[in-house]
């Protein structure tokens, strides 16, 4: 195994093991987005009797939103620990080590991809332990963890950008209300083609977050739609792209500047 890999598998085994030492950094993006779920399948039930509701049960629509919202908690927690490190000087001391600080970057986002997959375990069980069955089968389940995987890439790159760029945690913990409106400017609890406010509908079309949820929710209500996994793989694979550009070039300023 070449170094630069030995040395991205054991920065990504320290995100995972600093994340696992916090308790609250690992229960809260697990309980919170399935008490959300539970409250608003509670609450808009109703909504499954509109005409061309695509399901008769909004705990499985919406089940998309846990994955969503989930890989989105855990980001934000661990780049506020990347944040961090920039703050505490660690980073500085990285760079007079041999590795390269693209490995920084790539372990950081290793460690988050074992916790996306946890995640996605975690809120897979619970929906079919409470009666939730996917249409697309157990190679939707399979699906739905790749999803998971790609969706928490795509936030945290463009968190890994925050961290880098300001070198402050509070500057990272100010991105979540920013991303949590993206999540209810889109189509979380009703699907674009019912909804009836046309700004809102427009919105929701140009938000790369419905495509996202779209993804997700076709593989546990519709089964196999070629059309929303592909937007929903492009949107998270644009989201990292864009992301990853931004955070390798200020990894490069910052290093620069040690």
């Amino acid at each position: 195994m070449s170094p630069s890999l030995v040395q991205a598998a054991t920065l990504g085994r320290r995100a995972i093991v600093r994340t696992a030492r916090q308790p609250a950094n690992v229960i809260f993006p697990l309980i919170f987005p399935m008490l959300l779920l539970a409250v608003n399948a509670g609450g808009l039930r109703s909504a499954t009797r509109l005409p061309g509701f695509p399901t008769d049960s909004f705990l499985a629509f919406a089940l998309a939103v846990p994955f969503v919202q989930g890989a989105l908690l855990a980001t934000i927690n661990a780049n506020v620990e990347f944040a961090r490190d920039i703050q505490t000087g660690f980073l500085n001391r990285l760079a007079l080590t041999p590795v390269r600080g693209i490995v920084l970057l790539v372990g950081q986002l290793g460690g988050l991809i074992t916790i996306a997959v946890v995640q996605g375990v975690f809120y897979l069980v619970v929906a079919l332990a409470f009666g939730v069955r996917l249409a697309s089968g157990v190679g939707g389940a399979v699906m739905l963890l790749l999803l998971e995987v790609a969706i928490a890439l795509g936030f945290a790159a463009l968190g890994s950008w925050a961290a880098l760029r300001t070198g402050s945690t509070e500057a990272v913990q100010g991105l979540f209300p920013v991303f949590f409106v993206f999540l209810f400017l889109s189509s979380m609890n009703m699907p674009r083609n019912l909804i009836q406010t046309d700004w809102f509908r427009w919105v929701a079309t140009i938000n790369p977050v419905s495509y996202l949820i779209e993804a997700v929710r076709s593989l546990v209500i519709e089964g196999w739609n070629g059309e929303a996994l592909g937007l929903g793989f492009a949107a998270a694979g644009g989201l990292s792209l864009f992301g990853f550009a931004l955070a390798t070039h200020a990894l490069w300023r910052r290093l620069e500047r040690t």
